[in-house]
């Protein structure tokens, strides 16, 4: 259930006062209120560039930026894909398509059942287990299609 708008910006307004006198308040504010909602509501824009004395555009700016940042909620599981050059040259392309068409959706999509989205990730640093897969914040290494469908199970 979505709180209301004026419940949301109640939130926001209590999260920003926590901030307040912050130098450089902007992520730990973004990340705060998408730690609070799952995602970064766009009723909230307006309010933190109005707090923080920024435009809308430069709030919008930093949140497109970072692809941490939602604008939606996720689904009830969030599958991150390595798309960097170690996990690319051990197959990630080849389980990258296989978990779209599994899934039917695409980068930054969630199910039609709301279960799994699906999201790139730049790097996770398991470099030597390539190709590399964080499942709701669990990394996993050695991701071929046979384990992607395995993981895919578990989290289903």
């Amino acid at each position: 259930m979505q709180p209301s708008d004026a419940a949301t910006l109640t939130r926001v307004s209590e999260i920003l006062a926590a901030h307040d006198g912050m130098e450089g308040p902007l992520l730990p504010i973004l990340h705060a209120i998408q730690a609070e909602f799952g995602h970064v509501p766009q009723a909230a824009l307006p309010v933190i560039a109005q707090n923080l004395t920024l435009s809308r555009a430069e709030v919008h700016g930093v949140m497109s930026f970072y692809h941490d940042f939602r604008e939606e909620p996720a689904g009830r599981h969030v599958l991150k894909l390595c798309r960097a050059e170690a996990c690319q040259a051990m197959g990630a392309d080849r389980v990258a398509a296989h978990a779209q068409k599994r899934l039917g959706i695409e980068w930054h999509e969630t199910t039609a059942d709301g279960a799994v989205t699906l999201e790139p990730v730049f790097c996770l640093g398991l470099c030597a287990c390539a190709p590399a897969a964080l499942v709701d914040g669990r990394v996993v290494g050695r991701v071929d299609e046979a384990r992607f469908d395995a993981l895919l199970a578990e989290v289903r």
